[in-house]
């Protein structure tokens, strides 16, 4: 499948690239992009666990001329594209993308690249995020070798987004951030027509961390819940009360939700248990609520315990803050995919909505200015849902050249002293 034909003319290619090459070399690879997209999708692997994806860009990087570093977990990668002559201590343009997938099954039986791995499945495109990246590298490899290449990029290939704590981390403390000036990053978008990206400046997505509460008590017959403590009442008002008692009690502009996701208790009718379990997500849309959430859960967990006579502790995992994408780098972007595909008054560019979903391109965010754009990977005219971490999730694999484009002209952009 080939990409959408972008309106295009001499003096708008030649804006975002020396030469007028770049659409050739991208429509070259696509073949092998597609290709290698789908054998990710066949072979999807956990967080962590992506030996395999991670030899097989190591070595299509190797044969490119690169020198991908392998992360000290053993998965996901590192590779410095620096042209001969550069400056030591010229920052880096960084470009990441996350490798791992879901604990689904893939419900797609209609397309030969299904996954093979029973309950594993691509469900949120890293599969496409990693091969848009593979082709910038390609991209890259060559113009090193045409001199093209003028200011030195970092691609990252991550482990672990959809784990917490997220392999985000793992790449900052292996250095991958050191030296950075700059990073991107796109993530699919099912909502957006193929061709399109979707930006906003400052949060984009929100913060999110995991709870697992735990109550316990000496059990008993349900005949006398008055002489125990009759758990099953208490576990239900905990998960009942405590998002509108935690809501009532913030600022209704963080955007705080708690949801929970499992409640176990109990074994038999007769008998009140001595353990029970609640476990959730906690979401915020600002950094304040994401700060103040687990102080004041615990106390508004140690008012209900009481009333019940219950024991309890509160195992409060942080996950990720929210992304907040930097003015500057959203221009960037909305730049040079205006200037690839918007030839003709096409738009090209949409807005887009902060979005509850979390995701630890935020820590990278921490240490360099950047930007996550919305990647568009809906076909036009579809209107089945494909939402993602759906296990019927599927992209119009046309993206993958717009984002290997888009990046590249970032990269190629040819000021090495614009950070």
């Amino acid at each position: 499948m080939n990409r959408p034909e972008p309106a295009q003319s001499g003096a708008t290619l030649a804006a975002a690239h020396p030469t007028a090459e770049l659409r050739a070399r991208v429509r070259r690879l696509e073949p092998e992009l597609i290709a290698f997209r789908r054998d990710l999708h066949r072979h999807p692997e956990l967080g962590r666990q992506e030996f395999r994806t991670t030899n097989l860009l190591r070595d299509r990087l190797v044969a490119a001329g690169l020198e991908p570093r392998v992360l000290p977990g053993g998965t996901g990668l590192l590779v410095d594209v620096v042209p001969p002559g550069t400056v030591p201590g010229t920052g880096f343009l960084a470009f990441r993308a996350d490798i791992d997938a879901l604990p689904i099954d893939d419900a797609k039986t209609e397309v030969p690249y299904r996954s093979t791995v029973p309950g594993r499945a691509h469900a949120c495109g890293h599969d496409v995020h990693t091969s848009v990246v593979l082709g910038l590298g390609l991209v890259l490899a060559e113009a090193v070798r045409t001199g093209e290449l003028r200011r030195p990029v970092r691609l990252v290939f991550q482990p672990a987004e959809e784990v917490m704590p997220g392999g985000a981390l793992d790449v900052i403390k292996a250095g991958g951030m050191d030296g950075v000036d700059r990073i991107f990053a796109v993530h699919c978008d099912p909502k957006v027509e193929v061709g399109r990206i979707a930006l906003r400046v400052g949060a984009i997505t929100s913060a999110c961390d995991r709870l697992v509460l735990h109550l316990d008590g000496p059990g008993g017959h349900t005949a006398r819940p008055h002489l125990t403590t009759d758990l099953v009442t208490a576990v239900a008002r905990m998960a009942a009360e405590l998002p509108g008692a935690l809501a009532r009690r913030m600022d209704p502009r963080w955007g705080v939700s708690l949801v929970w996701g499992r409640i176990a208790s109990g074994s038999a009718p007769n008998v009140i248990p001595q353990h029970a379990e609640l476990e959730g997500t906690v979401r915020c849309l600002e950094l304040d609520g994401w700060r103040e959430a687990p102080d004041l859960l615990h106390e508004l967990i140690a008012k209900l315990a009481e009333t019940y006579r219950a024991k309890w502790t509160l195992d409060y995992h942080r996950g990720v803050p929210p992304v907040v994408n930097e003015a500057v780098s959203v221009a960037r972007l909305e730049e040079a995919m205006t200037d690839r595909f918007g030839g003709g008054g096409e738009q090209v560019v949409e807005s887009t909505e902060q979005s509850l979903g979390g995701e630890d391109f935020s820590w990278y965010l921490e240490h360099a200015p950047g930007a996550l754009a919305r990647l568009g990977v809906r076909a036009p005219g579809d209107t089945t849902v494909r939402d993602l971490h759906q296990g019927r999730f599927d992209v119009d694999e046309r993206a993958i050249g717009v984002g290997v484009e888009l990046f590249a002209a970032l990269a190629l952009e040819g000021d090495r002293n614009r950070p």
